[in-house]
Parts: structure tokens; C-alpha cells; sequence
């Protein structure tokens, strides 16, 4: 359901009772509120800059003791190697979310629907802005994710960064520099001195990369040539027409074989020397020749 782009007076908390679930389940949640029979698994929202939107979110407390509820607005970021997860401090579409109730007492078996608005700054750059909201309660933390796009010119650019060909694998850094949330694919070719020793097709990567981040992933490559001198090459392209491509090179020498080697011709070069110098040293049997001068006689004696 899109959202209106209206302003919202904000409403209090409408508590609905809900039937209890068939197994015993204390679980809360947090979810979208439903539109019609179908229920949404996260908000979706689009609108100019200086737009405000507005939406419910609902907070189902199945369990037969009352809960008490935070709710905050949250922007979404990429861990380090591409997983999902939210800014500690919202800056942008978290700090843009404004509840009609932070704090919210849900009784036993009830939910609770909350409105909220989302004013998008007059300034807010075209795009993607993805955030979520979160639910805070007893110690623990659920988010229901929030995509937000600003109308307006987007633009998608991808780059691949610092390859690295080590221990079996193949890591390398991907950066989102567009405006727009990509799904990347990623191709890998290698070239050896005899020939080509890799050739992987395109293929999605499991990893939903935000605007603006960045994210440290790796191939496996558990089978590389024993003795070569190798050219790597990573593609990367997304939807929008975001490519690029990044190399390395990496040189594969069997040290164990070499090692061996180099021991076995230490071993046989000492052995030689060995039998060399024997073979110059004088035996304790033989007798060693004495000096001899020779002269010439003249004359008698007498």
C-alpha cells in the first residue's frame, strides 16, 4: 500500500485483541501492519523530497504477561562482510520517523498499532535511504525494515577493490559509490602461464550492499595450480548498469617439493666435498719421501 503523502495528526495506540497461538509462544513481534489479507514483510515507501508519508506499524504480544515496548526509527547499514544491521545513531531515514507513541504498554494476547510519519528533508538526495524500526523490550531488540526512496536522478556505481589472492581464497572489497541499493554479480577469470586455470560465470552474490558501504568478501579457491605464475580478474556489475573490474597476480610455488630439493643437493654437495678432501689427505702407512740434494765430485780426497 503506498504511503499518503500527507501530514499526519498523530493518533494514540489502538489496542486490538488477538487470539492465542495454538502452542505455547511468549514471543513478541514487530511487523508492518496488515493491508487487507495480506500481511507485508517490510514497509516500502517513495516520495519527493519534502514529502510526508504515513504508515502503522503493530506490535503483537501473544504471551500472557503485559509487555512495555520502545520504539525508535533506525538507518539501516552492511557489516563488514555484507550482513544486514542498523547505525547505533540514526542520521538519515531513522531520524526522519516520528512515532505517535514511543512507549508502548501492550497487555496479554493484544497488539498494539502505532502510527508514525516519515517527513523526508526538502534537501534528502534522490534515491535509496534504507532504515528500519526497532522494538525494544525485556533486554532484546526486533527491527522491521524500512526501503526508502527519494524521487529524483539515482545513479548506480559499483567499484571491486584491493584483490588478494591467499590461502585457498580469494578476497577482495566491494563499494557501493551510487545512490541506489545493489544486488551484485561477480564473475572470476584466471590466467597462468600455460593457459587459463579459473573461469567462473556471473553469479548473484548473497549480499544486498547499501549506499555508501562497503563490504570485505572472499571466493573460495581451494584447487590452485601447483607451480604458476597467475593473472586474477574480478567483474562486478549490478542492476543500472554499475560495473567494474580489479586484478591481481599471485605466484604459486610448491616450497614443500622445493625445500626437499634444495636439501637433498646441501646433502650431496657435502657428501662430494667430504670425499674430496679425503682423497687429498696422506694415509698413516705411507712413508713420506724425504728432500734429496744432489751434488757434483771433482776431484780427489785426500
Amino acid at each position: 500500500m503506498p504511503f499518503a503523502v500527507r501530514a499526519l495528526c498523530l493518533a494514540s495506540v489502538t489496542l486490538l485483541t488477538v487470539a492465542p497461538t495454538a502452542t505455547a509462544d511468549d514471543g513478541w513481534s514487530v511487523v508492518p501492519s496488515a493491508v487487507g489479507q495480506d500481511g507485508r514483510p517490510y514497509f516500502y515507501a517513495e516520495g519527493a523530497p519534502g514529502a510526508v508519508m504515513e504508515d502503522t506499524v503493530s506490535v503483537l504480544n501473544p504471551g500472557g504477561k503485559p509487555l512495555t515496548v520502545r520504539l525508535r526509527g533506525a538507518d539501516a547499514d552492511n557489516s563488514e562482510t555484507g550482513g544486514l544491521s542498523v547505525r547505533a545513531r540514526a542520521r538519515d531515514t531513522g531520524a526522519w520517523i516520528t512515532f505517535a507513541r514511543r512507549t508502548v504498554k501492550i497487555p496479554a494476547r493484544t497488539r498494539a498499532d502505532v502510527p508514525f510519519t516519515m517527513s523526508v528533508p526538502v534537501g534528502a538526495t534522490p534515491g535509496d535511504h534504507p532504515g528500519a524500526i526497532v522494538a525494544e523490550a525485556g533486554g532484546r531488540s526486533k527491527a522491521v525494515r524500512v526501503h526508502l526512496r527519494v524521487g529524483g536522478p539515482t545513479l548506480s556505481a559499483l567499484t571491486v577493490e584491493h584483490v588478494r589472492v591467499h590461502a585457498g581464497r580469494i578476497s577482495y572489497e566491494l563499494v557501493n559509490r551510487g545512490t541506489t541499493v545493489l544486488t551484485p554479480k561477480l564473475a572470476v577469470r584466471a590466467e597462468g602461464l600455460f593457459g587459463e586455470v579459473l573461469d567462473r560465470a556471473p553469479r548473484t552474490l548473497p549480499v544486498e550492499l547499501l549506499p555508501g558501504r562497503r563490504v570485505t568478501l572472499s571466493e573460495p579457491w581451494p584447487d590452485p595450480p601447483a607451480l604458476d605464475s597467475v593473472d586474477v580478474k574480478l567483474t562486478v556489475t549490478a542492476a543500472g548498469g554499475a560495473h567494474d573490474e580489479q586484478g591481481a597476480s599471485a605466484r604459486f610455488v610448491p616450497w614443500g617439493a622445493v625445500a626437499g630439493t634444495v636439501g637433498g643437493l646441501a646433502v650431496c654437495a657435502g657428501g662430494g666435498y667430504w670425499f674430496v678432501r679425503r682423497r687429498r689427505r696422506p694415509q698413516k702407512n705411507e712413508v713420506a719421501e724425504q728432500p734429496r740434494t744432489e751434488v757434483e765430485l771433482t776431484g780427489a780426497v785426500t
